[in-house]
């Protein structure tokens, strides 16, 4: 039998993917016919139309390898964001993605830098290939570009991580911070920003990152299919990049590892223009509804531009937390990644988000006596 005892892996964080028993297993606990689930950033309302038909109908290719899908859906999402077909690099969700990025960039005693608030798999991926995780500290709770800057000189950084809209806190960074971190960035060192949420945020406000990948920058850009979209399921997301990396990261991944359906489906959402920004105004109003309806229940919700809010509580967050679950809501405490005193919670239809306020009021109440 092989002995695995000297294998030195980093402890597996309290994060989404490390949930031991799920849903099944709460309801199992608190004697509950359903949980609704808000702790994962999921879409609870669902993929746009069309798109469902649209995977179901490719399953009778999915006996051949998805060469053609794959070069259709890299002619697609080029043309919906405005590049080329070379610059997009499909991947089974942005996970994967992170895995291979992080493999081509990094070896052993490298630098890499990421927020002390922001997604556990950046530095989780990188510390796995050996590289050293610095943390640069946040400023009220939000992305602080300079101290990501001072940190990546200090140390030499080959790879800046940024996650925007940022998880879990929800904020999101302007035109002249993205530029500040770009032109401050130590040489041969690449920023790679996971844009999972950008879809929610309109189209106008969003920060022109592609035009620094178009400008041979050092920039990765990351999209996801996961959240916006509702295809967490089926694990589909792209890296936009510099035409000669993608030649590289093809090098480095696995060949064909994103299945036809998903690739079907990314290609019908891209399509669905509409329904998109009919979906965007949707989330847009009942975020607003969480948030006013939290302030209501006794917490301070933070600005978010995501598919989450981030909420201040006056009372122990994993007692909250707890009592929700209770109730068969599932919200994330904050104590479980990083920020006591916190709860997030993923945004969904509007009845629903109130009556999540409600009840979170009803518990925050019985706790405080």
């Amino acid at each position: 039998m092989t002995d695995w005892a000297g294998l030195v892996v980093p402890p597996p964080p309290e994060g989404d993917a490390f949930e031991i028993g799920g849903v099944a297993e709460i309801k199992r606990r608190y004697g509950l016919e359903e949980a609704v689930k808000l702790h994962f950033n999921e879409n609870l309302f669902g993929p746009l139309p069309g798109v469902l038909e649209a995977a179901s109908a490719e399953l009778e290719n999915a006996w051949m390898y998805p060469e053609e899908a794959y070069q259709a859906f890299r002619a697609e999402a080029a043309a919906s964001i405005g590049t080329t077909p070379g610059r997009v690099f499909p991947g089974h969700g942005t996970q994967s993605l992170i895995g291979t990025l992080a493999t081509t960039f990094l070896r052993g005693g490298d630098d890499v830098v990421v927020p002390a608030l922001t997604y556990y798999l950046y530095g989780l991926t990188c510390a796995a290939r050996g590289a050293a995780v610095h943390t640069a500290p946040m400023r009220d709770l939000r992305i602080d570009v300079e101290a990501l800057v001072e940190t990546a000189r200090r140390t030499g950084a080959r790879v800046v991580w940024l996650c925007d809209p940022n998880n879990p806190t929800g904020d999101v960074l302007d035109e002249a911070e993205w530029r500040h971190l770009l032109d401050g960035l130590p040489p041969a060192c690449v920023v790679v920003v996971d844009e999972a949420y950008v879809d929610y945020v309109p189209p106008a406000a969003r920060v022109a990152r592609l035009l620094s990948v178009e400008e041979g920058r050092p920039v990765v850009v990351l999209r996801s299919f996961s959240k916006f979209y509702g295809l967490a399921g089926l694990r589909l997301g792209y890296a936009v990049v510099d035409e000669a990396l993608a030649q590289f990261l093809a090098i480095v991944d696995e060949p064909y590892n994103v299945n036809c359906a998903a690739l079907a489906a990314g290609r019908a959402c891209l399509r669905a223009v509409d329904a998109a920004e009919a979906r965007r105004r949707e989330v847009a109003e009942a975020r607003e509804a969480l948030a006013d309806g939290l302030r209501e229940a006794g917490a301070e919700p933070l600005p978010s531009a995501a598919n989450f809010v981030l909420a201040r509580v006056p009372v122990d967050d994993v007692l909250l937390a707890d009592g929700l679950a209770r109730r068969g809501l599932l919200v994330r405490a904050g104590s479980e990644i990083g920020l006591p005193g916190y709860v997030r919670i993923t945004v969904g239809p509007a009845p629903l988000m109130c009556r999540v306020a409600s009840e979170l009021g009803e518990v925050r109440a019985a706790l405080q006596g």
